[in-house]
């Protein structure tokens, strides 16, 4: 499995991607996901593109963004638009973004079908650009549980349509994580992996919280020593080099939490068969 840290990680710290760059390299990472923020941040700094992080043998995994679904469609077309353009700079073929910002059991039929409509229309888009637009599985969108996120899959019915395949949040919505991704394993593109300290906590992870700079982060722990079972799920769905994934950490201590996840997950690599999933 190839392993990304999150430039979102360092949203609160004065770093710069040449910095991070450095680290992720040192480290062993092998590539970085960009929070499209960033992206939009680097557009006047042509010294940082695709062939300046290959020659530190790394890559941006997937840029991250938020395309909307609702709202205006011409300034929806446009951001749509300009992400593309920058995923293609970075030289990544995957846009991740939400299914809205709405819970699925709280859309009507006839929104949930506008905001179809429109992300069928990003996908279009995005083909033509050569990219994939992953669908993070996330609480308030319409990929907030197994049931809403399959019937969105369907519904698009678009071959570029992929899945972020946030596990905790699959956990979060009361389903089994492992039942899930056998179902949607075919449509996944990328995981995200984080855990939190016990379920009554998982409302640290909420938008508003984490993106603010004082936000609580109590609850927040490193992969394998929260109340998710990581290296059951691991073990299950199995290690191969062709699987991406992000460290998604949120909370304070960012290098040596990502340096402790990372070596976490090189021991299971070291002790899981490499070409099939062990079932455990």
């Amino acid at each position: 499995m190839k392993l990304s840290i999150c430039t979102i990680s360092f949203r609160h710290q004065l770093t710069s991607l040449e910095h991070l760059a450095e680290w992720a390299r040192r480290s062993g990472f092998d590539g970085i996901e960009l929070w499209g923020v960033h992206a939009i941040g680097l557009e006047q700094q042509p010294q940082y593109d695709a062939k300046w992080l290959r020659s530190m043998g790394l890559s941006i995994s997937m840029l991250s963004d938020y395309l909307p679904i609702v709202g205006d469609k011409h300034l929806g077309q446009q951001k749509c638009e300009h992400i593309c353009r920058l995923a293609n700079y970075w030289q990544t073929n995957k846009v991740r973004t939400f299914a809205g910002h709405q819970a699925s059991r709280s859309v009507t039929a006839s929104e949930r079908q506008a905001m179809v409509n429109r992300l069928r229309a990003i996908c279009h888009y995005a083909e033509q650009q050569g990219l994939e637009v992953l669908v993070e599985t996330h609480p308030n969108t319409l990929a907030d549980t197994p049931a809403s996120t399959w019937q969105l899959l369907q519904e698009v019915d678009h071959p570029v349509l992929k899945l972020n395949f946030d596990i905790l949040h699959v956990w979060e919505a009361g389903a089994e994580p492992i039942d899930f991704h056998h179902q949607v394993a075919e449509y996944v593109g990328h995981y995200h992996l984080k855990n939190i300290a016990s379920r009554k906590q998982l409302d640290v992870f909420s938008p508003d919280n984490v993106y603010s700079p004082a936000g609580t982060r109590h609850g927040m722990v490193p992969l394998f020593d929260g109340a998710f079972d990581y290296r059951r799920f691991l073990a299950q769905i199995g290690l191969e080099a062709d699987k991406s994934a992000s460290l998604e950490w949120f909370g304070h201590d960012v290098k040596s939490t990502l340096l402790q996840d990372k070596a976490a997950i090189d021991q299971l690599r070291r002790y899981t068969p490499q070409h099939h999933a062990v079932v455990v």
